[in-house]
């Protein structure tokens, strides 16, 4: 490995450090955009340390619909994965990347023998937590907030014009994209955006606001 790589792997998971012997066998593996890494049902095949790019992990149904459960980053875990791992079960979810991306994969037997170190083990467990966090906040939001109030917060916080489609913003929340169109030209109505070909100006953040807190 690269001395470069393992600086970057050991920076992004520092846990790392306490298992020298297992840095040369992570070798980096770069990826395009789309590329499905696993899918519902398969074995798991290792424990991914993202060094670039973006995994978005998400479950779908037999009608199509997909519910995205989380986004992985560098120096963030895959729940799925170490789940998988921990139990040693198919996983119960699938990961594509959204962009160009750059990881290592920590094969299962080195993942086992990895958890053995009591340094690694935690630091897995704290993401672990980290990421149960997230889904229990995913679960409120879906059983107890509306629709509209999700979407709204969906549009908030990635500035004046955000580059996306009614389709993945349906699959971003779960549900069908003829909903979410209907709220959408709702919103444009409402003077609180307006839309283009797979683009969403932000014209009433306050209002925006306002809606996603239930207002």
């Amino acid at each position: 490995m690269p001395d470069a790589v393992a600086s970057e792997l050991l920076t992004l998971y520092p846990a790392l450090a306490a298992l020298p012997a297992l840095l040369p066998r992570l070798a980096p593996l770069s990826v395009p955009a789309g590329t499905r890494l696993f899918r519902e049902n398969d074995a798991c095949q290792g424990f991914p340390l993202v060094l670039s790019g973006e995994v978005r992990v998400s479950r779908s149904a037999a009608n199509g619909r997909e519910l995205e459960l989380y986004r992985v980053t560098p120096g963030e875990m895959c729940l799925v994965s170490s789940a998988g791992l921990f139990a040693d079960q198919p996983l119960a979810a699938r990961g594509v990347t959204t962009c160009d991306t750059t990881l290592c994969l920590l094969s299962p037997p080195d993942f086992h023998t990895a958890l053995n170190d009591e340094r690694f083990r935690g630091y897995v467990l704290g993401l672990f937590a980290a990421r149960m966090a997230d889904l229990t906040g995913l679960i409120e939001a879906i059983a107890f907030q509306k629709l509209d109030s999700r979407l709204a917060s969906a549009l908030l916080g990635h500035g004046h014009t955000l580059k996306t489609t009614h389709q993945a913003l349906a699959d971003e929340l779960g549900t069908v994209r003829e909903i979410v169109t209907r709220l959408l030209h709702r919103f444009e109505r409402d003077g609180l955006v307006e839309l283009s070909r797979e683009s969403i100006t932000i014209k009433d953040s306050a209002g925006l606001r306002a809606v996603a807190a239930g207002s």
